[in-house]
């Protein structure tokens, strides 16, 4: 018998033939969920093809890691090129030459990258191509040596699709006429392969695990349950006869809307509320109940920042169960409270109901190459996507990003919403020039009117500077801080937030940047509400950070200028909850470093409509104007991934790897990663102590380095030159470098500067 993989702690041995069937059977069933069966199926059948070879069989019977292209080395030990040359041999069979050299490219990307990851087809930016690869003599005598164990062994494979079938699957795959839409089906059917691979593997050598998936109540019942918890609240605050605010009531609106919205059709919606307004659960509550109502399998709920995922996946769990809410980013901890082996694995291919991750996340798996980061693509399929703070998708990449999604909504069925309150405009804009031209989503819509909302919640009112030209010094602005017993500064850069803090009296001061870890921020944040509920003197100085999904409530908030939609963030802090008449919010205009380009763009863009009127800042209008005029001062395809995508070359020609590698929405070139150890510089930190010293001693496995996350920092390479240098960092087996000076951690300010002051001045966050 041909063997697929060695044995298992059973004794088993795992048939070729029988894997090849059952990853058939599984990948077409995930790609049925957009209706193409046919390409992933051939791919599960023939993608292992290569282990028919003699010599590999004799690998895989003595070397249990044999079956892991590229774990044991020498060309004679790969088995990923037989089954791409067999797609080619066998569409020559019964096409054209052209024709099956276009259609035998689905399924050799596919097959030929089961382990590696997508490549390139051409050489590209460093990386070597597929095509030559396939063409070269090795490739080709795997596979005659395949074929030959097969023939030996009395084994076959499945049969090809007569020509009929194979021209009506390839209309149907070639005729998508939208942009990286042919990208994205080879994309989806390669997530659908991998999948299918790893989870019959692991159904060999781990069957207890492969019970334990798939563990999660339907998604009626999530539905039901946040409609519960919502009624709940409802009747908790009617019972206890606290009277209604005007904020109350636009809440209660904003749900009532959501739930009677989530009957219209699959497409693109727009949920517009100002903050405070209660967007995270109305907006849940949409998704949820639009996927009951229109059989649609899952809601993935994408934030811009690791720093308020906790926030929000604690929310959803205190309603449907912490065991029941898949948290997938890279700062969540490997066992926090209820955490199951079920929602370890559910991450890994995200087949849950309800998945709360990161835009991060979201987006560089939608232009991924590897294995690991494609894998779960397939489950976007018949899914919700709710997009928060959807203003804050990056500018360098809208283009493609937008692409992306209007392949999903054209051929994926998936319903997405727009959730924030400045409202980006995503539409397609034409230009006479093409740089200034958009194709933008089709024409959402709202669930909501934000007009009537906006003017219901509205709480503050922003006072503008006489000049947003003259630069305010922090002396004088802390001198107007300190006037105020309660407010909130935001500052632009690092340096500016530091220094400005030090200004202030340190009892009633607290900073937040990220020069401090996650899990530092997380507990000043903690302090900053615990003041505030004890209405004691506090004055916070924060970047931009603050902005994204922390729920505080100031009297006075100070904005350094910036782009309007972050104007509006800051102002979203100030008198939340409607308990004053009315809260202030001040615009002070502070130098931006040169290096900070996006950021110099969007304050200019500000400036640009305040000199044109803006007589209401915080109006939906406004948001229009500011985004369109900002869009059109940006490349949106700085890195030119639509052209990496799109074919240029020649039919089904595409640079994957090269794209994946330029798709980076978080620029960590150059940047490493440095473990505080928290636990030495202040309580509540004791749990870091012991996984620091599994680290120092060797230990370095996923789940171990997961759980570390919170507690670690990206720098850049300059500044660990500089701690390297003066002996203040060490190396750790598993690529971390671990702080040993606790005087360069600081408790107020987080890591602090020293050689390279302008690394402070040029971070903005």
């Amino acid at each position: 018998m041909l063997i697929a993989h060695s044995q298992n702690d059973g004794g088993d041995w795992h048939g070729l033939t029988a894997h090849l069937g059952k990853v058939d059977t599984l990948a077409a069933v995930f790609s049925s969920a957009w209706g193409d069966t046919l390409w992933a199926g051939l791919a599960g059948a023939w993608h292992d093809l290569g282990k028919a070879r003699p010599g590999f069989q004799r690998h895989l019977r003595h070397n249990p890691d044999a079956h892991i292209e590229g774990r044991v080395p020498g060309a004679e030990k790969t088995h990923s090129a037989a089954g791409a040359l067999h797609a080619r041999a066998e569409f020559g069979r019964l096409l054209d030459a052209r024709s099956a050299d276009g259609l035998a490219r689905v399924l050799q990307y596919l097959i030929a990258g089961h382990h590696a990851g997508l490549a390139d087809w051409q050489p590209q930016d460093g990386h070597s191509g597929l095509a030559p690869r396939l063409a070269s003599a090795a490739a080709a005598a795997e596979y005659q040596e395949a074929l030959h164990g097969l023939a030996e062994a009395g084994e076959t494979l499945r049969p090809t699709p007569d020509a009929a079938t194979l021209a009506a699957a390839a209309r149907a795959l070639l005729n998508q006429p939208e942009p990286l839409a042919r990208a994205m089906a080879l994309r989806m059917l390669f997530s659908a392969l991998v999948d299918a691979d790893f989870l019959d593997t692991e159904a060999h050598f781990d069957t207890d695990k492969a019970k334990r998936r798939a563990s999660f109540p339907p998604i009626t019942r999530y539905a039901e349950q946040l409609q519960t918890h919502l009624a709940s609240l409802a009747a908790r605050v009617q019972a206890s006869g606290q009277a209604e605010t005007a904020v109350m009531r636009a809440r209660a609106q904003v749900q009532q809307a959501c739930l009677a919205q989530a009957a219209q059709p699959p497409g693109v919606f727009t949920l517009t509320v100002p903050t405070g307004g209660g967007k995270t659960l109305s907006s849940l509550a949409f998704a949820l109940e639009h996927a009951r109502r229109h059989g649609l399998r899952r809601v993935v709920y994408a934030i811009p920042y690791t720093s308020i995922i906790e926030q929000t996946a604690g929310v959803f769990a205190s309603i449907f169960g912490p065991e029941q809410v898949i948290e997938h980013h890279s700062q969540a901890d490997s066992a926090p409270s209820g955490d199951t082996t079920a929602s370890r694995l559910a991450c890994e291919n995200w087949d849950a109901p309800l998945i709360v991750t990161t835009n991060v996340q979201l987006f560089e798996s939608l232009f991924a190459a590897s294995t690991s980061r494609c894998r779960k693509l397939h489950r976007l399929a018949g899914s919700v996507i709710v997009l928060d703070e959807a203003q804050m998708l990056p500018p360098e990449f809208l283009q493609p990003i937008l692409d992306t999604l209007n392949v999903l909504l054209a051929r994926y069925r998936i319903s997405l919403v727009l959730c924030t309150a400045t409202q980006p405009v995503l539409t397609s804009r034409s230009a006479f020039d093409p740089r200034q031209a958009r194709r933008g989503l089709p024409a959402p819509r709202p669930i909501v009117e934000p007009g009537p909302l906006f003017s219901a919640l509205r709480r503050t009112e922003i006072h503008w500077p006489a000049d947003l030209h003259t630069v305010a010094e922090l002396p004088a602005m802390a001198e107007r801080l300190l006037l105020e017993p309660c407010a909130l500064a935001i500052l632009n850069t690092r340096a500016d937030a530091m220094e400005l803090a030090k200004l202030l009296p340190r009892d009633s001061t607290r900073h937040l940047s990220a020069a401090m870890c996650g899990a530092h921020r997380a507990q000043v944040i903690a302090e900053v509400r615990n003041m505030l509920k004890a209405q004691v003197p506090l004055h916070v100085v924060s970047t931009q950070l603050i902005e994204a999904g922390v729920d505080v409530d100031f009297p006075v908030v100070w904005r350094a200028l910036a782009g309007l939609d972050s104007i509006a963030q800051a102002a979203g802090r100030c008198n939340r909850e409607g308990r004053r008449a009315q809260g202030d919010v001040h615009v002070i205009v502070r130098p931006i470093p040169k290096l900070l380009a996006q950021l110099r763009t969007a304050a200019d863009t500000t400036r640009s409509l305040h000199a044109e009127g803006l007589p209401d800042a915080l109006a939906p209008a406004a948001f229009e104007r500011y985004f369109q005029a900002f869009y059109a001062r940006q490349n949106l395809d700085q890195h030119q991934i639509v052209e990496l995508l799109s074919e240029r070359s020649g039919p089904m020609e595409f640079n994957f790897r090269s794209a994946a590698d330029k798709f980076r929405l978080i620029d960590d070139e150059g940047q490493s990663s440095l473990l505080i150890p928290l636990h030495r510089l202040m309580d509540g930190h004791d749990q870091l102590a012991p996984l620091v010293s599994k680290l120092e001693a060797g230990e370095a496995d996923r789940w171990l380095l997961r759980s570390v996350q919170r507690y670690v920092l990206n720098i850049r390479q300059r500044q660990l030159d500089e701690l390297l240098r003066n002996g203040t960092v060490k190396a750790l087996a598993c690529g971390l470098y671990l702080l040993e000076d606790d005087t360069r951690y600081d408790r107020r300010f987080g890591l602090l500067p020293r050689d390279n002051p302008l690394d402070a001045v040029t971070m903005v966050q």
